[in-house]
């Protein structure tokens, strides 16, 4: 929707897209869970810090995305109009498929990033890895070993997460 579609929504995707990019994710969860109960949207910390971890990821994901499907050379896109495909036909089967072969590489360390990143959302009482780790180190006094033990637990994770979608990604996503 930011390179095509009516004017007014690629103005707001693309207002949406830059505000994301460009602020921090703990502003965007703050503002998640502390702005909205000020317009009446009262959200549970776990609830607050899904919808931060979306609105992040479907930003920087709208972008790659993008990258891909403005590679897709112009002379597929004629042959396949010559082929007599409509314009979603032409999108749906001959410019996003290989458009997101193309970026599911940089998609896969997006997603790996945004998981990492759930660590800022012990910032507002969202019991997640960082969180306990701060716990159990204020409750023992052993920062080094808690957070040792947590950075490879988040070690793990990411190693797993970013076989799992190397491995689903081409086998469920592009036929292969």
């Amino acid at each position: 929707s930011r390179s095509s579609g009516p004017t007014w929504l690629r103005w707001v995707v693309g207002a949406y897209v830059e505000l994301i990019r460009n602020t921090p994710f703990i502003v965007q969860l703050f503002f998640i869970f502390f702005g909205l109960p000020a317009a009446g949207v009262k959200l549970s910390p776990e609830a607050a810090s899904i919808i931060a971890m979306v609105a992040n990821l479907g930003a920087y994901s709208t972008e790659i995305i993008r990258a891909g499907i403005e590679a897709t050379p112009k002379g597929q896109i004629e042959a396949a109009v010559s082929l007599a495909l409509d314009r979603v036909q032409v999108f749906f089967r001959v410019v996003l498929p290989p458009a997101l072969k193309k970026v599911w590489p940089s998609m896969v360390s997006q997603i790996v990033i945004v998981m990492l990143g759930s660590a800022v959302c012990g910032q507002i009482s969202t019991e997640e890895l960082s969180y306990a780790a701060n716990l159990i180190q204020s409750r023992n006094f052993r920062a080094f070993e808690s957070f040792i033990v947590a950075t490879l637990i988040y070690l793990a994770l990411s190693v797993m997460l970013r076989r799992l979608l190397d491995w689903a990604g081409p086998k469920y996503f592009f036929g292969r």
